[in-house]
């Protein structure tokens, strides 16, 4: 039976996590949250470590996996003037629409709340230590327990830890080169006034993130007669600019209406098909039939005509059929054909199916993917993952509005980056943009101000926070077998950075620590931990490369509660 357990870190994924607890209804348990900010819920991109007034979801309130209520009953109970502050109006609200990131942060904190009232009610005993940062785990094998350290104010043992610490972004240069960020969190930074051409690495929605901010310091949004936004300079900031850099040019897709707002989690291979076709084939997990079955497959009801026009594609002629378009197009005039037709998709509630079948792929794939070959994921990561990353975005209307009126003002720009684009710090400030352009001319251009905005960045091994896990090989690095050695060799270098070879086999190196299927670590030797589980996202993308936010925590916090016995008529785990 399970006694005390420690869940590391209060955000969203450990409110998924708090809350399998929760509904199982064990009262014999103690839970000892560790969160080093001072609320729960909101992590770090619904709180001001990620957010401000202007920053907003790409998730309605109608896809949020449930919790205790919902947006739509909660948010009847906001105060008018916290109401007013995000111009939200009750009488025209709807489960359909976007919410502000830090709104959305209060109601996440409500329900973690609301959990822990739950749990008090029940006999589940809840400590919360509140800012404090957990600084080590130790194993302790032969006890069967691990202990948790927070420098200064506690040490404590436990039959499990949950590890669920969100967000990281490292810092490299930041703090030592002026006007050289590494992230453009937290976005409170970014206010200032920066009268000269910025470099944005990146077009995603942290991108997004800067861009809205930056363009507050610098002008005003205002509405047309048709209620179109449009952009304004203020006169002292003539200079300003924001220059994009991504390969290949291209911007994310815009956020449509989805027929399944919790993306057909009822398709996703189930543990026996993963074995069958891994049993079939080696011990590897084939990246074809997970796209067959995860993607083709669903068309056949959906849309026969699009299934009869995929069926016989590989992967890689399926990504070159849909980039080509965005390759051909000019990335703002295909944002705005994209805006419309998401803005019809969302009227008339009718889906973009290929769209929306393309993220259940990247859940779907998500989990099984420690069980691809090395070819296989390198295959994934060189041809349909820049897809996927661009087209589950889901770009919020608003957002792609205000790009839209800021590129028409001239305030925006985009500029395609190639493979080999790269940026230097630059000794006096900021960077220096190095890139072939499309004329195959090399450019090598100083930016007073860069801002890297690519994202959460995939986290090394040798980057895991918890030293002593490391140190005593209780983890280990996530690392892929090649189903062919030769092929080891045989790809450029751009895509196999480190390669391992020993007497069980030649293996790439991926980002972050070995996890099994149930996210318990695993030592050097394949073994698992049965006291470590992990659900940090930035450390375990090498074997779960989408980062799918709540859907993740979700469905994670699903299989860790499985794993752990736990059991309510309630619930499936």
């Amino acid at each position: 039976m399970l006694k005390n357990i420690a869940i590391i870190g209060g955000g969203p994924s450990a409110l998924f996590m708090f809350q399998r607890f929760v509904q199982a209804g064990n009262a014999s348990i103690t839970i000892d949250i560790f969160e080093r900010s001072h609320r729960l819920g909101a992590g770090m991109p619904y709180s001001t470590e990620g957010a401000l007034n202007e920053h907003i979801t790409n998730v309605s309130g109608n896809e949020i996996p449930e919790l205790v209520s919902s947006v739509s009953d909660w948010i009847k109970t906001v105060p008018k003037e916290v109401l007013d502050q995000f111009d939200i109006n009750l009488d025209n609200f709807s489960a359909y629409q976007v919410l502000p990131r830090l709104l959305f942060g209060d109601y996440l904190e409500n329900q973690f709340n609301l959990l822990i009232k739950k749990a008090q009610k029940i006999g589940i005993e809840t400590n919360v230590f509140f800012n404090s940062e957990v600084t080590d785990i130790k194993d302790f094998p032969k006890e069967d327990k691990v202990q948790v350290d927070v420098t200064g104010k506690f040490k404590g043992y436990y039959e499990h830890v949950i590890i669920c610490t969100g967000h990281t972004w490292p810092k490299t240069f930041e703090g030592k080169v002026d006007s050289y960020f590494d992230s453009p969190y937290p976005p409170e930074k970014l206010k200032g006034t920066f009268n000269h051409a910025i470099a944005i690495k990146g077009s995603s929605l942290t991108a997004i993130d800067a861009i809205r901010t930056l363009a507050r310091q610098h002008g005003k949004f205002s509405a047309n007669k048709n209620n179109i936004p449009k952009y304004q300079l203020d006169k002292d900031c003539a200079e300003f600019k924001m220059v994009m850099h991504s390969r290949h040019g291209m911007l994310p897709a815009v956020r449509f209406h989805l027929a399944d707002p919790h993306l057909l989690k009822e398709t996703v291979l189930s543990r026996d098909e993963v074995a069958k076709n891994m049993q079939e084939n080696d011990g590897f997990l084939l990246l074809d039939f997970v796209f067959d079955k995860n993607f083709k497959e669903l068309f056949k009801e959906k849309d026969p005509a699009f299934y009869a026009s995929v069926k016989n594609l590989s992967i890689e002629q399926f990504v070159d059929q849909a980039m080509e378009l965005r390759e051909r197009l000019d990335p703002f005039q295909l944002f705005e054909a994209e805006y419309a037709e998401a803005d019809k998709s969302i009227k008339r509630r009718e889906s973009v199916y290929w769209k929306e079948l393309l993220a259940v792929l990247s859940f779907a794939m998500n989990y099984p993917a420690k069980h691809f070959s090395a070819e296989d994921m390198i295959r994934l990561q060189r041809t349909l993952m820049p897809l996927i990353s661009i087209v589950i975005a889901f770009v919020p209307q608003c957002s792609v509005e205000e790009l839209l009126a800021l590129n028409k003002a001239g305030v925006l720009q985009m500029v395609a980056v190639d493979e080999a684009g790269t940026e230097t710090p630059h000794p006096n400030c900021g960077a220096v943009y190095h890139y072939k352009n499309e004329n195959n001319e090399q450019v090598a251009k100083h930016f007073k101000t860069f801002i890297n905005c690519v994202g959460q960045p995939h986290l090394n091994y040798k980057d895991f926070p918890f030293k002593s896990l490391l140190l005593d090989k209780t983890i280990s690095p996530a690392k892929l077998k090649f189903k062919n050695i030769n092929n080891a060799d045989s790809w450029p270098n751009d895509d196999v950075k480190v390669v391992r070879k020993s007497i069980n086999g030649t293996y790439l190196n991926v980002p972050g620590i070995a996890i099994n299927d149930n996210f318990q670590a695993l030592d050097e030797f394949g073994a698992l931990n049965p006291r470590v589980y992990v659900m940090a996202v930035p450390y375990i993308s090498g074997f779960n490369p989408d980062y799918s936010g709540l859907d993740f925590g979700e469905a994670a916090s699903k299989i860790i509660a499985r794993s752990l016995c736990l059991s309510d008529k309630n619930i499936d785990v």
